[in-house]
Parts: structure tokens; sequence; C-alpha cells
């Protein structure tokens, strides 16, 4: 067991190292990305542009040689803009359905919340089920098949807020920062030379070591019931003596979240040389897992409280059972 999580660990360092190539001072950024990768999840970054977010998804799209299509969510894109067309042929009078963007591995969708709702629940069935409805036809998506979403922080203009149902979707809620001034530095001199991106695994490669985390990783009781508490402590805070925090709460954690938890949790214990699942695991991903599916109510905006102030409040005073 030992030997094949070195092995596939190694490979993982350096797919990560050929990213670093690229993206100087995004640690957390590359990491949640490889974790979204190894778990088959979506992931949704939120900051102001020009933070290397477009740039990180495209250099792992290339370090793994797989499908990358972009496409800019602006207030006029209709939904048949991302999933298909049809095109008349004179030469034998028919229509035939031409595929669009979503037909691919790695799915940018550019300020996802500058499109309207009606657009971002084209994408439910895709990222769920990984499968498009075409009238009358199935269509299978290629494996693997993952939506990386940037979102504009909701105070811009002409932003929307997503709906709960697609926020529900994403595996990761991951917030981008500024680099420091070395860092910024060492943007700059970057910029001069165009690295070269190796291709680094082979798609069998990827799905053989997603299968090794999700079959091979352990997890014990303890952590599903810890998953539980914490899960149900956004739920119902006063069984858990976090009264305090109800206010603050317009809507909580759905199961997806327990799940997520989980897989990622998974994820991180692999990317530590680990074979099996700590709290530490679970405590390192409940931000990223859980700050897009907790809604802040009226009078937590009015107080200046965050999702990630209320998950902090939750991970002090739950304890492992």
């Amino acid at each position: 067991m030992e030997n094949k999580i070195n092995s596939h660990l190694e490979q993982i360092n350096e797919l990560r190292n050929e990213m670093k190539k690229v993206i100087i001072w995004q640690e957390t950024l590359i990491k949640n990305l490889l974790i979204a990768l190894l778990a088959g999840g979506h992931i949704i970054l939120e900051w102001v542009p020009g933070l290397a977010k477009t740039l990180s998804i495209k250099t792992l799209s290339e370090a793994l040689n797989l499908g990358f299509w972009r496409i800019s969510f602006t207030p006029d894109l209709l939904p048949g803009d991302l999933i298909w067309g049809q095109i008349y042929n004179q030469a034998d009078s028919k229509f035939y359905i031409k595929k669009w963007p979503i037909f691919t591995n790695f799915l940018l969708a550019d300020e996802i919340n500058r499109a309207p709702a009606k657009v971002q629940s084209a994408l439910l069935e895709a990222m769920q089920e990984k499968k498009i409805t075409i009238a009358d036809e199935v269509f299978t998506l290629d494996n693997p098949f993952i939506v990386l979403a940037t979102q504009n922080p909701i105070e811009q203009e002409w932003t929307y807020e997503l709906p709960e149902a697609q926020l529900d979707r994403f595996l990761l809620k991951t917030i981008i920062n500024y680099p420091s001034q070395e860092e910024e530095i060492q943007i700059m001199k970057n910029d001069t030379r165009k690295e070269k991106i190796k291709k680094i695994l082979s798609k069998k490669d990827l799905i053989e070591i997603q299968n090794f985390i999700e079959n091979e990783i352990f997890i014990d009781d303890k952590i599903y019931e810890y998953v539980r508490d914490i899960v149900f402590a956004t739920r119902n805070p006063s069984d858990y003596n976090l009264s305090q925090i109800s206010p603050y709460i317009s809507f909580w954690a759905s199961p997806r979240a327990s799940l997520s938890l989980i897989k990622t949790a998974k994820v991180n214990a692999f990317l530590s040389g680990r074979a099996y699942v700590i709290p530490e695991d679970i405590k390192e991903m409940a931000y990223d897992v859980l700050r897009h599916r907790i809604g802040l109510s009226f009078e937590a905006i009015w107080e200046n409280m965050k999702t990630d102030d209320i998950i902090k409040i939750i991970l002090d005073n739950v304890l492992v059972p």
C-alpha cells in the first residue's frame, strides 16, 4: 500500500511542479485544482480578474493533454451557446446537431455570475450526472469532465447571485488572494520567459489514481460521525450549543456537503502520503467545501459576519466523537 501511494504521489507532485513553472504564488489554488481533479468534482474560484485563475486551469489541461474550452459568461449568453446548435445542410436538406463547448474535459466558465440563471441552469445536468440531453438523445461526457468557474465578488456591477442548486454542485469554492511583494517581482520576471508545459499524466494514469483514492484510502466510522456533526451543526446549531450562530444562517449544508467533505478529505490524506483520513483532513477542507453551501442571513450581512467565521465557530466547537 505504501509503495503504491508513493508511486502515485510522485506522479501528482510532478504534475504540481509542472504547474508551478507558470503559476508562481498560488499554492492554495494549485492544491485545490488537484483536489478537484482527483476527487472528480467541480471548483469555483472567486476574486477579481488578473490573478492567474484562467492561466492555472489552462496549464493543468496542458499538463494532462486533455481537452480545454473557455467560454465567457456574458449577460447575453444563451443556454444553447453552451450545449448545442442545429446546422442545416442544404445538400441533403437535414438539420445536424453541432456540439458546443461543454463537450470537453475542462470547461472554464469565465465570470460565471455575469450570466443570468437560465444559462447557469444549463450546466446542472452536466455537472451532476456528466450527461447532456439534446432532444431525445442522451450524450455521456468524457471522463474527466470538470467545470472550473471563475466568479467576481457579488459587489461588482453586472453580477448575479448563483442559484443555490448550482452552487451545491461545486465541490469546492476557493478564494484567490493577491501575491506578496516578492512574488509580484517573480511574476514580472517570469512573464518574459514562456515555459513549455510537458505532458505529465495520461488519462489512464489519472483514472487509476482517482480509483485508488476512492477505494483504498481508509475512513474510520468516527470520521463519518465527525463529518455528520459538522454538517448538522449548520442545520440545527442549538443541538451543538451553537445557538449564537442560528440567526446568521439562511440556508444550510446539504448531504452533498457531507459527501464532498469525505471525498476531499480522502484526496488530502493521499496528498499527505497517508492511506487513512484524520480529523485534520476534514478541518483543512471544511472551509472550501462549506463556504458556498451556507447562506448568510440579512442579520449576518448587517453585522459583517462572513461564512468563514461561521465555519470557524463550528469547527472550534464540534468535537471528534
